[in-house]
């Protein structure tokens, strides 16, 4: 039994291909048929198919079919029935879906021939692949692009760049689909592309930076080898030249204008240099001319500028122009570039000093000068001295800054300079005076100098010595003779070149005093000693005695201070216990007088306190004793705001209250009307029921509220004060008065005082009396 496999060609129909094979009888001298596996080929389908109709695959044939319909065809596996389809039939095969090899390259199927009517297997079931034929459909790619890369200026003929690769997902071993070349379509002549690698390579030796430094190229990939038919895909290069030293320091041409004025920084100079980063750095040096101990040059490090700075003062007196002759130098230089020349340049540089009109100068800035504190006024101490430094020499005008001298002890000549005292000085009060002196020139008074005048008071013996402080001198009852009771000292504001030395002694007329006597120690100091013993307060209680102090000046002075001692009475320790009355005396600071002043302020305020006690108890007192109020009448309350107790226009409150009289609804109730027609008598309340009389009374407001031009358009909630007839005594309200002959007499308020006089005045009878005026 032999299998026939009909397999389609790419591109034509089927072409059957019978596969026979014989078994071993054949070399017995007979044909004998074995039933064997199927053999299959590999099937072909092109890719991409674009036809209406399925597209034929290939034919499976079993040798045992005889074509009378007994055998039938089975397709399983990959795709089967979904995207191929057998004719169970005739074994033909179709795709009913356009395939992409890029997706799925093959197809694994299952064949099988089955009895129509057993449906068994009459051969065994065998499998086979269903490849998918590769066309051109897809383009070249760039994935990793846009590409940016660098090359240094001045690189070779032929330098690699940078290398760029293309995909094509076309099937490589089939054909030229997936056989890319490389071409450039932008960059030339600058730079190639290998058409095989990819590889980007300088075309141009020599480029340079400073003139152009970036390139974008523009890199074709074709397949089909670049044929014609081909499909192709560009990408973008962007090259960046990076900077080599190849370009030395260049001067701009610079000028300094005459005007310039001396400052610390002169002037800054720029040389170009067409390298960037490192290699443009450069060095500054002045390498000649006449002002090179005046400026020096440094380099600025962030702009790479030249920073002329001044070392000394200029004078334009003195010098008007000074020449510099200054060098830049690389400081990084490339060995291989050598040859171009040497990498620095020079520039002469001309600094120019114009004259302006300085303020006068002082000869000495600072002037000391010396005056006793005894001159008389008008004593000359001193000259200050100053001239214009300009060549004009203008004259020189002088005066004191007040600010510094504001109690005038000096004045100055304005011409020249000589400084005298305007009042007496005083070195006790001030020694040094620190006075600043204008110079100023005459034609231009806005040009001033300043010096300062530096003034010492010189000491004269003009002061009398005096106790160092105030003493308090204790002297026990208990005290013998010559015990010392005090150590004194004295003090003299005048300061002696060698130092103050006191004299101490007791006055001639307290030399012969049988009490007490002195003792100079002769270190400035004097002891106070006692004569006797036996001391008693109630004798004496307090001694006063006179000592004489003589300081050392030329001429000397001297002053008499008074020593106050205290008889006191001291444990046996030495320590005062009482010391007379007066030890019993208030403190000090609190004196008599101040005592009686806090003592009266305390009285006033109590005074006050009380009074304001008085007033508050007065205001809570009732007008009227509680049993003797009226029980008669009511207290209506309602929110109206009117002139007070007099003010009766401003609401009708006779109407809330009495039954028997009612408003006319069609008065307007913001007017005030007249007395005649404010009221309209109607049929009593009081003759009706009471359920009667409240749905009257209801009525009657509806009818008023539905007439009334000034209610609002919308429910609102209307509030009435009614009052039932009640009993036989009828309205104990005293308000039915204002429009009834009410027999009510009110004139009894008048006799309970005056704080009644207004409820009086209000309800008593009087004909003439309008309740509304």
């Amino acid at each position: 039994m032999c299998l026939v496999l009909c397999v389609s060609g790419i591109g034509s129909g089927p072409l059957p291909r019978p596969l026979r094979l014989q078994g071993p009888g054949a070399a017995t001298g007979f044909l004998r048929r074995l039933k064997r596996s199927w053999v299959w080929n590999q099937f072909f389908v092109l890719e991409e198919y674009t036809g209406n109709d399925p597209l034929y695959v290939g034919k499976l044939h079993s040798d045992v079919d005889k074509g009378d319909g007994n055998v039938k065809y089975v397709l399983s596996g990959e795709g089967a029935t979904s995207i191929f389809i057998i004719d169970e039939s005739t074994g033909d095969i179709h795709a009913t879906k356009r395939l992409d090899r890029e997706e799925q390259a093959y197809y694994t199927l299952r064949a099988q021939a089955l009895d129509r009517e057993t449906n068994r297997p009459v051969e065994p079931e065998s499998e086979f692949i269903v490849k998918v034929q590769d066309i051109n459909d897809n383009e070249p790619k760039f994935l990793d692009g846009p590409y940016t890369a660098s090359v240094p200026e001045m690189s070779p003929l032929g330098t690699s760049v940078i290398q760029v690769v293309a995909t094509d997902a076309d099937d490589p071993t089939y054909g030229n689909s997936a056989r890319v070349v490389y071409s450039i379509l932008q960059g030339q002549p600058y730079f190639s592309v290998e058409p095989k690698t990819g590889v980007i390579r300088t075309a141009l030796p020599n480029m340079d930076r400073e003139t152009r430094d970036e390139y974008v190229l523009v890199i074709q990939a074709k397949d089909m080898v670049g044929q014609m038919g081909g499909l192709s895909g560009t990408t973008s290069v962007t090259i960046m030249l990076t900077d080599v030293n190849d370009n030395p320091p260049q001067f701009y041409q610079y000028t300094v204008p005459e005007s310039l004025h001396v400052e610390s920084v002169v002037a800054k100079i720029k040389a170009v240099d067409a390298d960037l980063g490192p290699n443009a750095e450069m060095d500054f040096r002045i390498v000649d001319g006449d002002g090179l101990g005046t400026f020096r040059i440094s380099t600025d490090q962030g702009t790479q500028e030249g920073v002329i700075t001044l070392q000394k003062p200029l004078n334009f007196e003195e010098r008007a122009i000074y020449s510099l002759r200054i060098e830049a130098t690389n400081r990084n230089i490339d060995p291989q570039f050598l040859t171009l020349g040497p990498f620095s340049d020079t520039t002469m540089v001309k600094v120019a000093v114009e004259d302006v009109d300085e303020p006068p100068v002082f000869a000495l800035h600072l002037s000391e000068m010396t005056v006793s504190e005894a001159a008389a006024v008008g004593t000359i101490i001193g000259t200050v001295t100053a001239h214009d430094p300009d060549s004009a020499n203008s004259a020189i005008r002088y005066s004191i800054d007040r600010n510094t001298d504001l109690e005038r002890y000096f004045n100055i000549d304005a011409t020249t300079g000589t400084i005298s005292t305007a009042k007496l000085l005083d070195r006790e009060v001030n020694a040094i005076h620190n006075i600043s002196i204008f110079a100023m020139e005459s034609h231009d008074p806005s040009q001033i100098g300043k010096g300062i005048a530096l003034v010492t008071v010189t000491d004269v013996n003009d002061n009398a010595p005096v106790f160092a402080i105030e003493y308090e001198t204790f002297l026990c009852e208990s005290a013998r003779p010559g015990q010392v009771i005090q150590t004194v000292s004295a003090v003299d504001k005048d300061e002696p070149l060698h130092g103050h030395h006191f004299f101490f002694d007791l006055t001639a007329q307290a030399v012969d005093n049988h009490n007490f006597t002195l003792r100079d120690n002769k270190d400035n100091t004097a002891s106070i000693l006692t004569k006797r013993g036996g001391f008693r307060r109630q004798e004496q209680s307090l001694y006063r005695l006179p000592i004489l102090i003589v300081d050392s000046g030329s001429p000397s002075l001297s002053s008499t201070n008074t020593l106050s001692i205290r008889v006191c009475r001291c444990d046996p320790d030495g320590v005062a216990q009482s010391c007379s009355a007066e030890a019993y005396m208030l403190p000090a600071g609190l004196s008599t007088g101040a005592l009686l002043a806090i003592l009266a302020c305390i009285f006033t305020l109590l005074v006050l306190v009380l009074l304001i006690v008085t007033m508050q108890r007065r205001r809570k007192e009732p007008l009227i004793l509680e049993e003797e109020r009226d029980v008669r009448e009511n207290i209506v309350r309602y929110d109206d705001e009117g002139g007070g107790e007099e003010d009766t226009e401003a609401f009708d409150m006779v109407a809330l209250r009495n039954l028997n009289v009612v408003q006319d609804p069609m008065v307007r109730r913001d007017v005030t009307p007249d007395l005649p027609s404010l009221f309209v008598s109607r049929l009593a309340y009081k003759t009706l029921p009471d359920n009667i009389i409240f749905r009257e009374f209801i009525w009657d407001r509806l009818k008023e509220a539905d007439v009334d031009p000034s209610a609002p358009p919308y429910d609102s909630l209307q509030t009435y004060a009614f009052e039932g007839s009640g009993s036989l005594a009828e309205s104990l309200s005293s308000l039915d008065s204002l429009s009834t002959d009410s027999d009510q007499n009110f004139d009894y308020l008048s006799d309970w005082g005056p704080q009644f006089r207004k409820l009086a005045d209000l309800y008593g009878n009087r004909e003439s009396r309008n309740p509304f005026s």
